[in-house]
């Protein structure tokens, strides 16, 4: 088990309008800025964890590397998964903040209850309830 305040990983995102993603996953989860720059936001999560969002072009030249360029109207392969306090709750903080469900509150074969959405960049977002 970590220790608290320890610094247990950092999920970072190409998104296309950085203020955007940042607006909408503090709307969505009440995460808050820890790291702001121009092309780049880092929000802290709860256990350790960070989020951060990198503008898509600043990424590529930042790192000499592309990120994962996906075609229009598809998905990106990209999924984040959390089971936040209140499900039914969140569930409409994501709506209301601009995620378009891909998946409604079911069963899962692994024995969660999970809904799937979409973030506004194509990202999918899964909330969870324990099984």
């Amino acid at each position: 088990m970590a220790e608290r305040g320890a610094r247990l990983g950092l999920v970072i995102l190409a998104v296309e309008d950085v203020p955007r993603a940042r607006s909408f996953y503090r709307a969505a989860f009440g995460w808050e800025p820890l790291v702001e720059v121009p092309v780049y936001t880092e929000l802290g999560l709860s256990g350790g964890m960070r989020l951060g969002l990198y503008e898509r072009r600043a990424f590529g030249a930042n790192t000499g590397r592309a990120p994962v360029a996906t075609p229009p109207g598809e998905l990106a392969p990209t999924e984040l998964y959390f089971y936040p306090g209140d499900l039914e709750a969140t569930a409409v903080r994501l709506v209301a903040a601009g995620a378009r469900l891909l998946s409604p509150l079911a069963r899962r074969a692994w024995g969660d209850e999970a809904a799937y959405y979409a973030d506004l960049d194509g990202n999918v977002v899964v909330i969870a309830r324990a099984g």
